[in-house]
């Protein structure tokens, strides 16, 4: 078996109902993006936007992978299709981790070690398996080794600046079977507790909640919110400061009781090496449709040395990127709990026929060959740009 086409598609589904960001005076529109106006945050769509990665074989059989690009889909797709397909024509589909390096160090010379260029390495990884599974008949989660557990954990994201507000969508969340919720939250510490605690108080003391901040705090900010969070009894406090801040985020974690968890922007066991070896984090959180299942069974087993737990990083991540990390999460031994957004799942999976869905809070082993998802390779072109 060895693979005839390879094929990139940079995706834009876009929402249900548009959103009124043009009123809000903070927010910067241009195109398809936004961004804040008055803080170092990052560029947001309107849509949700991936790139997609298509690989046949001379036998027929398709993979389909998803490197992850909430932003200029088209850059990834590019680097596929321009550079990944001349060491993937004829090669072996099998011969998966030595194809993830041979790609890797044909740029790392030039620094391209990470951002897109290993982005699209991953939607390259992530084919490969899909279509080691299907020439196998086995789903994904085989290949890596086996289930460590009989499911998969979730917990539901969730956001918003009004306490009312945000308490109600955390109770219909608690409603639907989650029992563990995190809140997207980047306003000052005194109204971030303000919110925390009306979620706190609508859903009880059961339920387990953390807290994202998006790297808008600096060190003395983050200690003390963690602090106020610690007394609400939060899980965990993710991405407190800047991400080039290894020393900063380490300090934060020495700090705290409660967890710290990053990573999500790491994308190789090189970048995780000086943060495992700092003990800038508690919690690992690797992004499959940035690292790949290759490179991510290498960072669990590195974090794994460490005795550090991995909590698998989506965000922007589109249907595959789910599938992906649902293999990835029952395959590992330190695995804690994936992350999930349950309002944007059927979104997502508007490019495919059938792809795993979450009931009362966790993800069942899949059974289906490959991944799991079953592309509609006409809703693809239709989105594709």
């Amino acid at each position: 078996m060895r693979i005839t086409s390879v094929k990139a598609y940079a995706i834009k589904i876009p929402p249900a109902r548009a959103g009124a960001i043009e009123g809000n005076r903070n927010v910067e529109a241009y195109g398809d993006y936004t961004i804040a106006a008055d803080a170092w945050t990052s560029i947001y769509s309107r849509n949700h936007e991936t790139c997609l990665v298509r690989l046949e074989t001379d036998d027929g059989l398709v993979g389909w992978g998803e490197g992850q690009a909430p932003v200029s889909g088209r850059a990834t797709a590019a680097i596929v299709e321009d550079l990944c397909t001349p060491l993937l024509i004829g090669r072996d589909p099998f011969d998966v981790e030595y194809i993830w390096y041979r790609l890797y160090s044909a740029m790392r010379e030039r620094g391209h070690v990470t951002g897109f260029y290993v982005d699209a390495l991953a939607g390259v990884d992530l084919a490969l398996y899909d279509l080691l599974g299907k020439a196998l008949d086995k789903p994904v989660y085989k290949l890596l080794g086996g289930n460590f557990r009989p499911d998969v954990p979730i917990y539901a994201g969730l956001g918003g600046t009004v306490p009312e507000a945000v308490a109600e969508q955390a109770q219909s969340l608690v409603d639907v079977g989650y029992r563990t919720l995190k809140l997207h939250l980047r306003v000052p510490n005194p109204d971030l507790l303000t919110i925390v605690a009306a979620v706190r108080k609508a859903v009880g003391a059961s339920v387990t909640l953390m807290v994202d901040v998006h790297g808008t705090r600096d060190v003395s900010g983050a200690i003390e919110l963690g602090r106020g969070l610690e007394r609400l009894g939060v899980g965990w406090l993710e991405a407190p400061c800047q991400p080039e801040d290894v020393r900063g985020q380490a300090e934060i974690a020495r700090a705290l009781d409660m967890q710290v968890a990053t990573g999500e922007w790491l994308r190789t066991v090189w970048e995780w090496r000086q943060w495992i070896e700092q003990r800038g984090f508690d919690v690992a959180m690797p992004d499959i449709a940035r690292t790949g299942l290759s490179e991510g069974k290498r960072i669990a087993a590195l974090c794994d040395s460490f005795n550090l737990p991995i909590a698998p990083h989506i965000g922007g991540g589109g249907i595959l990127a789910v599938a992906a990390s649902v293999h990835y999460s029952a395959a590992i031994p330190n695995f804690q709990i994936m992350e999930h957004s349950h309002a944007a799942h059927v979104w997502k999976g508007s490019i495919a026929s059938s792809y795993p869905e979450p009931e009362n809070g966790v993800f069942a082993l899949p059974t289906a060959p490959g991944l799991g998802v079953e592309i509609d390779e006409a809703a693809v072109a239709r989105y594709a740009r």
